[in-house]
C-alpha cells in the first residue's frame, strides 16, 4: 500500500506537469486551430536556457529568463512561420511546425551533445514525509507550481480580456474578428504563453529525480501530447485531466513493470498511448472535447 500511494503522488505531481505541457497545446489549438508539434523545441529551449545561465546568474534569475526567453521563441515561431505560410489548410500548418520542431531540436541536441545538463535547482535531492509516504520535495514543489499556473490561467481564461478574446476567437473567429478582437494579437499571445509553460515544464521534467536535462528531455512533450488529446484539444479542463490521467498511468505501470512484465519492456512509456487510443475509441473528440455536427 505504501509503494501504491508514493507511486500515485508521484503520478499526480508529474500529471500535473505534463497538464501545463498539455495546456500549450490547448491554447495554440484554441487560438488558431493549430496543432502544434513544435512545442517539444520549445520545452527543450526553455530547459537549456536555464540549464546554462544558472551557473552564471544563479537559478531563478535563470528561470525567468529562461520563461521569458521561450515565450518569446513561441512568437517568434508564430510571426516568422506560421503567420508568413500562405496557407489555409490547418493540416499543412501542424505539418510545418514538424519542420521547425525539427530544425529547432536537431540544433539544441547539437549543442546539449552528450552532456546531462544540471538546472542548479535549490531543492537538490531533499525528500518530504507525508505519513509513511516518502516523496522527492521537488515532486510536492512541482505540483504546487503546476496547481497554482493553472489556476491563474483559468481565471485569466475566464475574467480577462485577453480570455474573452481568446474564447470569442475559438468559438468564431470571422466573427470575433469583426466585432474588433485582432487575431494575429491572439496568436502571438498563445504561442507566448505556450511557450512559457513548456519552459516551466522542462525545469520541473530536469531536477530530481531525474538526472537533469539532456538530449531527450524533449520526449516528454510527446508523452503529454496523449494527455491533449484525451482531454480534448479545444478544453483547458480536458488538459487538466488528460495530464494527471497520463502521469498517474505511467507512474502506476512503470511501478508495477515487474509484475506485468507479460506486456513487454517499458510499458510505463506505452501505457498513455494506449489509454488515448482506447478513451478516443470511445469518444473521438476526447473527455471534454466539442464533437462537431455535421449536417447531412
Amino acid at each position: 500500500m505504501i509503494t501504491f500511494l508514493e507511486l500515485l503522488v508521484n503520478g499526480i505531481s508529474i500529471g500535473a506537469v505534463y497538464a501545463l505541457i498539455a495546456l500549450g497545446f490547448v491554447v495554440i489549438f484554441k487560438a488558431t486551430e493549430v496543432v502544434n508539434f513544435a512545442h517539444a523545441s520549445l520545452l527543450l529551449a526553455g530547459g537549456y536556457l536555464v540549464a546554462r545561465l544558472q551557473p552564471v546568474t544563479g537559478f531563478w534569475a535563470a528561470l525567468l529568463i529562461g520563461v521569458a526567453s521561450a515565450a518569446v521563441i513561441g512568437a517568434l515561431v508564430e510571426f516568422l512561420v506560421i503567420r508568413r505560410a500562405d496557407v489555409a489548410s490547418h493540416g499543412v500548418l501542424a505539418i510545418v511546425t514538424i519542420g521547425v520542431d525539427i530544425v529547432l531540436t536537431t540544433e539544441l541536441t547539437r549543442q546539449i551533445g552528450t552532456e546531462i545538463l544540471a538546472l542548479g535547482d535549490p531543492w537538490g535531492d531533499s525528500v518530504v514525509h507525508l505519513g509513511p509516504v516518502t516523496v522527492a520535495e521537488t515532486r510536492v514543489v512541482a505540483l504546487v507550481t503546476a496547481a497554482a499556473l493553472i489556476t491563474l490561467f483559468l481565471l485569466a481564461f475566464k475574467y480577462t480580456g485577453w480570455g474573452i478574446a481568446m474564447r470569442a476567437t475559438a468559438e468564431d473567429a470571422e466573427t470575433a474578428s469583426l466585432m474588433g478582437i485582432r487575431l494575429g494579437r491572439v496568436s502571438l499571445s498563445a504561442w507566448a504563453v505556450a511557450g512559457a509553460l513548456a519552459a516551466v515544464a522542462a525545469v520541473f521534467l530536469c531536477v530530481f529525480p531525474t538526472p537533469g536535462l539532456d538530449r531527450g528531455t524533449s520526449f516528454a512533450a510527446i508523452k503529454a501530447f496523449p494527455a491533449a488529446i484525451l482531454g480534448g484539444l479545444d478544453s483547458t479542463t480536458g488538459a487538466l485531466v488528460g495530464g494527471l490521467v497520463v502521469g498517474v498511468t505511467e507512474a502506476l505501470m512503470t511501478g508495477y513493470q515487474n509484475q506485468l512484465a507479460f506486456l513487454g519492456r517499458g510499458i510505463g512509456d506505452v501505457a498513455p498511448f494506449l489509454v488515448m487510443v482506447v478513451i478516443l475509441l470511445l469518444r473521438p473528440a476526447g473527455l471534454f472535447g466539442t464533437r462537431e455536427t455535421a449536417r447531412v
